[in-house]
C-alpha cells in the first residue's frame, strides 16, 4: 500500500509538472514541481532496500533534471553529465543483475538498437556544433544501458520497458534541441511526451528491481 501511495503521488505530481511547467521560463515553482516525483522514487527506492546503483542512479537523474530546469544555454552541459552518471550506474546495475547468454535473438536485438541509435546520432550530427562530443559520449552510454537492459534475464521485463522508455524520451529530446530552429516555442506535444516517457521508463526501473 505504501509502494503504491508513493508512485501514485509521484505520478502525480510528474502529470501536473509535465502538463502545466515543463514549458515554462526557468523559476523556483518549475524547478521545485520537475525534481518532486524523481525526489520520491529516490527516496521510495531507498526505504525499500533497493540496490545502491539503483538509488544512486535516481538520485543523479534527479540532479540532472534541476540543472535542465535551469536555461538550457547555461545548464545543459552539468544536465548531461548528471544524466551519464546516472546512466553509468544503471549499466553496471544491468550487468549485475546477470545476462542471457547464447541467445541470437536477444543478441540481434542488441545490435539493432546500437545500429538505429548510432544512425540517429549521426543524423543529429550537422546540426549539434560544439556539443557534438558532449552527444556523442552520452549516445554511446545511453545506448550500452539500453543493450545491457536488453542483456537481462527473464523476469526483468519492467526493466527493459522503462530503459527503451528512457531513450525514446532523450532522443525526442535530442531532436528539440538540436533540429529545431533556434529561437522557436518549446512544442507541447514532444514536451508532454519526452517528460512522461522519461519520468514513467524511470519508474517501471524501478518497479522492476523492487517488486523482485
Amino acid at each position: 500500500m505504501t509502494l503504491l501511495l508513493a508512485l501514485g503521488l509521484a505520478g502525480l505530481l510528474a502529470a501536473v509538472y509535465g502538463f502545466t511547467l515543463s514549458r515554462a521560463p526557468p523559476g523556483p515553482a518549475k524547478l521545485i514541481l520537475k525534481i518532486s516525483g524523481m525526489l520520491i522514487l529516490t527516496g521510495l527506492a531507498a526505504w525499500m532496500g533497493a540496490p545502491w546503483l539503483l538509488v544512486a542512479g535516481l538520485a543523479a537523474s534527479t540532479l540532472g533534471d534541476a540543472f535542465l530546469a535551469g536555461r538550457p544555454e547555461r545548464w545543459l552541459i552539468p544536465g548531461m553529465a548528471a544524466f551519464f552518471t546516472a546512466h553509468v550506474f544503471y549499466v553496471i546495475l544491468f550487468w549485475s543483475a546477470g545476462q542471457v547468454s547464447g541467445d541470437a535473438l536477444n543478441y540481434a536485438a542488441r545490435a539493432v538498437l546500437v545500429l538505429a541509435g548510432a544512425g540517429y546520432i549521426a543524423w543529429l550530427s550537422p546540426s549539434l556544433g560544439a556539443m557534438r562530443w558532449p552527444v556523442f559520449a552520452y549516445g554511446a552510454v545511453i545506448l550500452v544501458m539500453g543493450a545491457a537492459a536488453i542483456a537481462l534475464p527473464a523476469g526483468y521485463g519492467l526493466v527493459l520497458i522503462g530503459a527503451l522508455m528512457f531513450i525514446l524520451s532523450d532522443a525526442i529530446l535530442a531532436n528539440e534541441l538540436f533540429r529545431r530552429p533556434s529561437g522557436e516555442p518549446t512544442r507541447f506535444w514532444p514536451s508532454i511526451s519526452l517528460w512522461h516517457l522519461y519520468f514513467f521508463g524511470q519508474a517501471a526501473i524501478l518497479l522492476g528491481f523492487v517488486l523482485r
